[in-house]
């Protein structure tokens, strides 16, 4: 695994980080997004251009990221690795733990 997607990015998705990869593995969620760990290659084009800085090499993910560590891995466990996320569009479901956060209210900003 190499990057992944935290905490930020619930209830936000804004999708630039989408825009920039260049092999497709950042899937959208009911309520956020998700690396594939075994599709990203490393690249770090998706770091930059978070605008909620949501997005981390999972060595230097924060501590209290590691539960949404797993949720990038688990995102996948039905889903298995489609090979791009362009043509499959946004899942009507998330990791479980991500689905069991509260909602964040997006229109207070």
């Amino acid at each position: 695994m190499t990057y992944v997607i935290g905490e930020p990015c619930v209830d936000i998705r804004d999708k630039a980080c989408v825009d920039e990869c260049p092999v497709d593995c950042i899937y959208e969620g009911e309520r956020m997004l998700y690396i594939h760990p075994d599709e990203c290659v490393d690249c770090a084009a998706c770091e930059p251009v978070c605008p909620v800085e949501a997005i981390a090499y999972v060595e230097d993910a924060p501590e209290d990221w590691q539960p949404y560590v797993a949720a990038n891995v688990d995102f996948f466990a039905d889903l298995g690795s489609p090979g791009g996320a362009r043509g499959l569009g946004r899942q009507p479901f998330d990791a479980p733990f991500v689905a069991a956060q509260p909602r964040r209210d997006t229109a207070a900003g």
